[in-house]
């Protein structure tokens, strides 16, 4: 999928019907930032509302993801490669968001234990115990936020899969965070076979 190309796509369409970038931010309540991105190429309009910018644009969703008109005789194998192109597009987005995780891990570790480290200096050196509690205090604060958003991104990015019956599903947050673990591997509740099963993160839904 070439943003670039459908960036440009979209600012030709865009005055050919006479619109500017403003104007036609206000048609979907969001910022004119918001279109200079994707003309850029550096974003794609929200799923939310690219069908009415298809509308208003007089473009169908195949054009606007291969960033040019289609030929009717063309439009059913355009409409494959866009298709497997968004599934490319979605897979990229969730192995992103979950190496962002192992990051969060790593960074959230290092400042536990310096914190962890300069308050037990604190004490030992200056015998300030309040500043020492405060920093030790701090680095817990840090791990366990870490540790809360690295549920949400195990629970928003990819699926599980269900060891019984194979089926791929997103688990709600709560199943995530209290259900025993290893790595991403989560002993769950499947809602296809309602069996409990460690249940391994996968990327695609199918």
């Amino acid at each position: 999928m070439d943003m670039v190309k459908i960036g440009k796509f979209i600012a030709k369409c865009r005055k050919e019907k006479n619109l500017t970038q403003a104007q036609l931010a206000e048609k979907f309540g969001i910022t004119d930032r918001a279109v200079s991105k994707w003309e850029t190429g550096n974003s794609l309009p929200d799923a939310s509302i690219m069908l009415q910018l298809c509308e208003l644009l007089s473009i169908n969703v195949n054009e606007l993801l291969k960033g040019e008109r289609i030929a009717m005789e063309n439009l059913n194998k355009e409409s494959e490669a866009n298709i497997i192109a968004l599934k490319k597009e979605n897979e990229m987005q969730t192995k992103k968001l979950l190496k962002l995780e192992w990051v969060l891990v790593g960074i959230s570790l290092a400042g536990f234990l310096i914190l962890c480290l300069a308050g037990e200096y604190v004490a030992r050196r200056y015998s300030a115990k309040l500043l020492s509690n405060l920093l030790i205090g701090g680095g817990t604060l840090l791990i366990l936020c870490a540790a809360l958003i690295g549920v949400w991104i195990e629970q928003t990015a990819g699926y599980y899969e269900c060891a019984a019956c194979s089926h791929r599903y997103k688990p709600t947050y709560a199943a995530v965070l209290f259900a025993p673990h290893m790595s991403r591997t989560r002993w769950m509740k499947c809602p296809e076979c309602k069996k409990r099963t460690w249940q391994k993160k996968v990327v695609k839904k199918d």
